[in-house]
């Protein structure tokens, strides 16, 4: 009887050695796939958050960095599609616009993730998420950085991200004039985001920079609204693609027409997370694809 009662044991441990093992391999099994799909490309992927904006970048060296958050909890639900089950920590978050359909979604982000750093435009927002997204913050001990033109933010592996805009303090500017534009520069790829930025802010950098906004991708600003997204800007970003995050038949009416015939007119492919869900693109330094 003692025996049996010792033998049963035995093979209980047994089985939940076996279980740990099963468990340690295949999560360096994983771990191999994921650092091996990761060598030298640059991994960027615009979220199907429905209205807002979200999108998640990952250097070629591992860096994790989120630009915007979106409106809610469904972005820890596209999270969980583009990072590893076992990642809980994202270096850096940066809130482009601290309106709510940008950076509310950040508080779960804060809630569910380890995050170092945070990058604002300066802008105040006024909502209650907002003054929320401050206190979880701080608590988290995040280091806080105020976006200035000509930083240039180091993600690893030759990636790096170039403010552009704000070139000021912005405290008294309407939270979509103080937007944090910049380009995300990978090799001879790179990758234009504009937040909400209006036209005017459009032209100012037009201004400023000319041709040397040239970029392969666009990220759309304002979600496809009229008020973004002008022709000479277009024409000196000169993008091969320009990516639309906005919500399936959001009550904005965005994309707006005038938008979509402007990309159209400089024959540039438009991709909407509207129509497609969650868009990632991948860089090699040299070209960037859309990932099927």
């Amino acid at each position: 009887m003692c025996y049996n009662f010792h033998m049963q044991k035995l093979r209980e441990r047994l089985h939940w050695y076996i279980l740990g093992f099963l468990f340690i391999a295949t999560f360096l099994v994983w771990y191999a796939v994921v650092a091996e799909d990761r060598a030298g490309k640059l991994t960027v992927a615009f979220l199907n958050i429905g209205q807002g904006d979200a999108i998640f970048v990952e250097s070629p060296t591992g860096v994790q960095m989120m630009i915007d958050g979106g409106g809610g909890p469904i972005v820890l639900r596209e999270l969980g599609k583009v990072m590893p089950f076992y990642d809980r920590t994202i270096d850096m978050l940066m809130v482009s616009n601290p309106d709510k359909d940008h950076m509310a979604g950040f508080l779960d982000v804060l809630d569910a993730y380890n995050v170092t750093s945070v990058i604002e435009p300066g802008t105040m927002g006024a909502s209650a998420e907002y003054k929320t997204l401050e206190e979880k913050i701080e608590k988290e001990k995040a280091v806080k950085v105020t976006a200035l033109r000509g930083q240039k933010i180091d993600l690893g592996g030759g990636a790096y991200f170039e403010v552009l805009f704000p070139d000021r303090d912005v405290p008294g500017l309407a939270t979509n004039d103080g937007s944090l534009v910049g380009r995300l520069v990978y090799g001879d790829t790179s990758i234009m985001f504009t937040g909400d930025a209006p036209q005017n802010i459009e032209g100012y950098l037009d201004s400023l920079d000319g041709k040397s906004l040239h970029s392969d991708i666009l990220k759309v600003g304002h979600h496809g609204s009229r008020t973004s997204t002008s022709q000479e800007f277009v024409g000196y970003v000169s993008p091969t693609y320009a990516v639309i995050s906005a919500g399936k038949d959001n009550s904005y009416g965005h994309p707006n027409k005038e938008t979509l015939d402007t990309l159209n007119q400089f024959g540039v492919q438009t991709l909407r997370t509207d129509l497609l869900g969650t868009i990632v693109m991948e860089s090699d330094g040299e070209t960037i694809r859309v990932r099927k």
